[in-house]
């Protein structure tokens, strides 16, 4: 479609989204009324809400909108996955310049509606507004069904700590790209388009896990959180996480050591977990620590020292794009 968003006007630019969705089981009212109605079988809703700015969380010449969109909407079904909870549902609140292409907000919200397919949600509804900046708010919302949420105050001392999905790949994929490189590419799409491990979160409450997150700010300050809420120590066995060989000539190249891309990158959300030590894990969860009694050392403790290199995402530290 051509033309400013300005020149369709908002109810144009929101029948021009809409038009693009599909739907599932779950939701009973989709977009164009005043609120959408999502069945809750459990009885009890997970939801989480997420705000991406340009410039600080995405950069226009980097990532197309479709990445955007699927980005927008994996780091927040990623959260309600790390519940135990299955996604059902996604909310969009979209500010945007009345100069930018129709185009763009499109394309958004395909890469929205594809992510959520990926994880068997829809997108049932939103908001538009004129801004200046780009602004993507996400609401997602998840189904128990049946299970005890996950939380991270569970872990206990002689639980064993796993992990599925990737780690420091979107940190490798930003070094590549803030060195002005568009390869490797499978780093690159790595850091535009994450993909969580969705199934793997009800499949760990299942097995018993007894505390959980996804890993948005790097794995040792997801695992400070599960420290600090379950009131433990989590040493992580460096020599447990397998580092692509890739990713170690991409550190070579930049003069980064990989190893801190694994353990403080965020962006993967990757789904990192405390289980009792008896549970039998899938292979695709690779177990890398244990959880100790509290000591006056840090909670998080990397090979039994303190893991003193800087990283980790903070929303109010530098521009990360």
């Amino acid at each position: 479609m051509k033309g400013t968003v300005g020149e369709l006007g908002e109810f144009g630019l929101i029948r021009e989204l809409t038009s693009r969705l599909t739907t599932t089981p779950a939701v009973r009212v989709g977009p164009g009324d005043d609120a959408a109605v999502v069945s809750a079988p459990d009885r009890r809703v997970v939801a989480s809400t997420d705000v991406l700015v340009e410039g600080r969380h995405f950069r226009r010449d980097w990532s197309t909108a479709y990445d955007v969109g699927r980005k927008a909407a994996a780091q927040n079904l990623a959260d309600i996955a790390a519940m135990g909870a299955v996604p059902t549902a996604l909310l969009l609140g979209l500010v945007v310049p009345a100069e930018l292409p129709v185009t763009w907000p499109s394309e958004l919200m395909d890469g929205l509606r594809d992510e959520c397919q990926v994880a068997g949600a829809a997108v049932v509804g939103g908001d538009v507004v004129r801004g200046d900046t780009i602004t993507v708010s996400i609401t997602a919302l998840g189904d128990l069904r049946n299970q005890e949420p996950v939380t991270r105050g569970g872990a206990q001392p002689g639980d064993i700590v796993a992990v599925t999905g990737w780690l420091g790949w979107s940190a490798a994929g930003h070094a590549v790209l803030s060195r002005g490189f568009r390869s490797p590419r499978a780093f690159v799409e790595a850091h535009r388009r994450p993909e969580p491990p969705y199934h793997a979160g009800p499949a760990a409450a299942a097995l018993g896990a007894t505390a959980m997150c996804d890993v948005s700010d790097g794995l040792i300050a997801d695992l400070g959180h599960i420290a600090e809420s379950s009131k433990v120590r989590i040493d992580v066995r460096s020599g447990a996480i397998d580092i692509p060989s890739q990713m170690n000539d991409i550190g070579q190249a930049v003069g980064v050591d990989p190893m801190q891309w694994v353990l403080t990158g965020g962006e993967d959300h990757a789904i990192v977990a405390t289980f009792p030590p008896d549970v039998k894990l899938p292979a695709r969860w690779k177990v890398i620590g244990e959880v100790l009694n509290p000591s006056a050392l840090p909670q998080v403790t990397v090979d039994g020292a303190p893991w003193t290199s800087q990283g980790g995402w903070d929303h109010f530290g530098d521009i990360e794009s």
